[in-house]
């Protein structure tokens, strides 16, 4: 069996992780390769190998297979079973793809029966195949900024000399598509000087004097309702990690918000009065 990166790997995870957290991954890493937006030669490949491990690592049965014998649990020629099958290839716009069915093996699953990657990403985004449509309708780019994403905003596009009135729901990100019956939008969200996001949680890097990491304090955090203050607890190290749940991003569908992370960065001071210096060679006396 050719040599295969490990499937944890290949999501960026370690063993023992819940579904959620597969889920997670897989989102990041399908959206990140998917061809229609990242066009490097080795996209489409990174996308079938990222839909291939999210596959396994989804499904109980393969998961328990693969944790225990790793690649060999697929491989018909490891002794898991005798198998028959046949390799089926398609094409999908201007991308190529095969994959392979096997028989039935000790596990009760079909080893190498894997699903269409771009079938598989259907299925957990939501709507039908992107490569397998009839004549292409025409697509449209919008940008918006952070917190028009996060709050919801209308925007308008022209659409054969018309006005069309675009409703980006709140929590949209990178890669959104809204599917209307003559044309597509695809939502581009433009980076925030302060928060950084991933799914639905944000991050933000919050800085302490020496003093308050020390002795604590209350900060006022930025939040994307309302600056929030938190308690710093006496003796805080730096980068401290504080999660602020139900704080992150409403989402897109359905209830529930993500949450909001905050690192806390205990800041050294560049240079120092007289009377400072003399302070702190007190203390390290």
């Amino acid at each position: 069996m050719p040599s295969k990166r490990d499937y944890y790997e290949i999501l960026g995870l370690k063993k023992g992780v819940s579904k959620e957290e597969i889920k997670k991954a897989y989102r990041k890493m399908a959206l990140k390769y998917h061809p229609d937006k990242n066009k490097q030669a080795d996209a489409e490949t990174k996308f079938k190998e990222i839909n291939e491990a999210y596959e396994v690592l989804s499904n109980d049965q393969k998961k328990q297979a693969y944790d225990q014998h790793g690649h060999q649990a697929f491989d018909p020629s490891s002794g898991f079973g005798g198998f028959g099958g046949a390799s089926r290839t398609g094409r999908s716009g201007p991308f190529t793809y095969t994959y392979t069915s096997k028989g039935g093996n000790p596990f009760g699953f079909d080893p190498n029966d894997f699903s269409d990657p771009f079938d598989i990403f259907s299925s957990f985004f939501g709507g039908g195949n992107p490569f397998n449509r009839g004549p292409q309708k025409p697509h449209y780019s919008i940008k918006i900024n952070f917190m028009e994403a996060v709050r919801g905003v209308e925007k308008t596009i022209i659409h054969q000399g018309k006005n069309h009135t675009v409703k980006i729901p709140a929590g949209a990100n990178n890669g959104t598509r809204i599917r209307f019956h003559e044309f597509d939008v695809s939502i581009d969200v433009l980076p925030h000087d302060v928060f950084k996001r991933d799914g639905y949680d944000i991050f933000i890097d919050h800085y302490i004097s020496i003093a308050t990491a020390v002795l604590g304090g209350a900060e006022e955090i930025e939040a994307i309702d309302k600056p929030i203050k938190i308690k710093i607890k006496p003796g805080t190290q730096s980068h401290t990690m504080i999660r602020l749940k139900g704080k992150g991003i409403k989402h897109i569908r359905g209830q529930g918000r993500g949450d909001q992370y905050i690192r806390l960065i205990v800041t050294i001071p560049s240079s120092l009065s007289r009377e400072e210096r003399r302070l702190f060679q007190k203390l390290k006396k």
